[in-house]
């Protein structure tokens, strides 16, 4: 049986190591230690092609795939010695089965292209007892590293320093803004811990990856939980989610500005396609309307009367809002924003100071009235919306009969002027013929005879 004190916890590899009664040195996996950790949700299905990759876990954030040739039985969770470029290494198996190679798709490998190293076997007691000695010696050589570092007057920090498995070789992690030659550095080194070395530069993001830690929000930091690829962040993400543009809230632990500034851009963004831009105030009968303040996902804005006062405050949904600036283009005044379905209400302010309180539960039922109220307010906003959409239609549909109207009369004016202009012509010739077969007349009316000789096709019928 295990004594609780003897056993020591190594977040930075996802173990624990103790020693039993027999004082033989024991290691285990525990996933609840692990960094950038992933769930195998294809746990307990099998496939036959690339069956043999597994992925290895080293300290903090390293991880690596590599290939079963030897078609050992390997689990998750068991200690393996996998190949390195020089030696071997000593690393803890975090997946395999099919959810591997989704793994691999997701980092930019290929499974059947790639060229992976082995996996040699499990790990043996006595491997496990040299890899235990290289771990004691990170902390000093860390710190002996930078002693020398500062010597040299390098401009660069030691982030970390991870030893090998087989204790022959370390790498180096360190942070730097420009480019540093550390030529003369690695042979002080060399000569100084007697190993080879490797240097590995990193962001200030990945070295809070690699140390880890608990962010303002409660939870463990997010480049040390799954994230892998690091995006550009700037203040235009915070400005679109109307945050304080305050750097000492902003700022992660790691200097920059928080990861979690991206995850809800594209929401804010979709919303404020959807929200008119209030240059100007509103102009009402009653006076103008100034836009307070705006909350962006339930796209309600709220104005008031008195632009220097945030205590009567009215609030409307976007699509009224754009329709208000529509009728003010057009020279129309809304009535007034005092109506009965638009009641004035105060800004909501949250503080933390008293949310320790034992009487914070005895207004849960103002604040379901207050719910109800909501939802009520949200279905009189739901109604005006459907409203105005209907009477946009018919407006639209009255434009159009009145254009169809229109039409008509211009198609029936044309006909009449048609009409007239073959009359006109008619009368025209009629009175050309008369012209020519009549003389002028001299008073008294004519005889038989004379219109029998003024109309040569005139027969007499016997």
């Amino acid at each position: 049986m295990q004594d609780n004190e003897n056993i020591q916890y190594d977040c930075s590899r996802g173990c624990a190591v103790s020693r039993n009664i027999d004082n033989e040195l024991t290691c285990t996996y525990r996933p609840g230690c692990c960094k950038l950790m992933d769930a195998d949700w294809l746990e307990g299905v099998h496939q036959d092609q690339f069956s043999d990759i597994y992925e290895v876990r080293f300290k903090n954030t390293r991880k690596g795939f590599y290939r079963n040739d030897s078609q050992q039985s390997i689990r998750t969770g068991d200690m393996v010695i996998v190949e390195a470029q020089n030696g071997h290494d000593l690393g803890i198996v975090t997946l395999e089965g099919p959810v591997v190679v989704r793994q691999m798709a997701c980092k930019g490998v290929d499974p059947a292209t790639a060229e992976l190293r082995k996996i040699y076997r499990k790990a043996r007691p006595f491997d496990i007892e040299n890899w235990q000695i290289a771990i004691a010696r990170e902390q000093e050589t860390m710190i002996r590293a930078r002693e020398i570092a500062a010597e040299l007057g390098l401009e660069m920090k030691i982030g970390d320093v991870e030893f090998q498995g087989d204790g022959t070789k370390a790498i180096f992690y360190y942070i730097a803004n420009g480019r540093v030659d550390f030529r003369q550095l690695i042979k002080v080194f060399a000569e100084e811990f007697r190993i080879r070395i490797e240097m590995k530069q990193i962001g200030a993001r990945q070295e809070a990856g690699l140390i880890g830690g608990i962010g303002v929000c409660g939870r463990e930091l997010c480049c040390a939980n799954y994230i892998t690829n690091f995006k550009s962040i700037t203040t235009s993400a915070a400005r679109c989610q109307d945050l304080s543009l305050n750097p000492q809230k902003l700022a992660g632990q790691c200097g920059k500005l928080k990861c979690c500034l991206n995850y809800e851009v594209e929401n804010y963004t979709d919303a404020l396609s959807r929200i008119p831009k209030v240059q100007e105030p509103l102009e009402f009968q009653d006076g103008l309307a100034y836009l307070i303040k705006t909350d962006i996902l339930q796209e309600t804005m709220y104005f008031s009367y008195d632009k220097n006062s945030m205590s009567n405050l009215y609030p409307l949904d976007a699509y009224d809002v754009r329709e208000i600036i529509k009728m003010n283009r057009n020279g129309v005044k809304p009535e007034s924003l005092k109506t009965d379905t638009l009641e004035a209400e105060a800004p909501e302010f949250r503080s933390a100071v008293g949310d320790d309180s034992i009487s914070r539960f005895d207004n849960l039922s103002r604040k379901k009235k207050k719910k109800k109220k909501g939802e009520q307010r949200g279905a009189e906003k739901a109604g005006r919306r459907e409203e105005g959409r209907r009477e946009d239609n018919r407006r639209d549909e009255g434009r159009r009969e009145e254009n169809r109207r229109e039409d008509g009369r211009r198609d029936e004016g044309r006909r009449e002027e048609g009409k007239a202009d073959i009359r006109i012509e008619a009368r025209g010739d009629r009175h050309r013929k008369g012209g020519n077969n009549r003389g002028p007349r001299q008073g008294g009316n004519r005889t038989e005879g004379s219109r029998k000789q003024d109309n040569p096709q005139h027969k007499e019928v016997q």
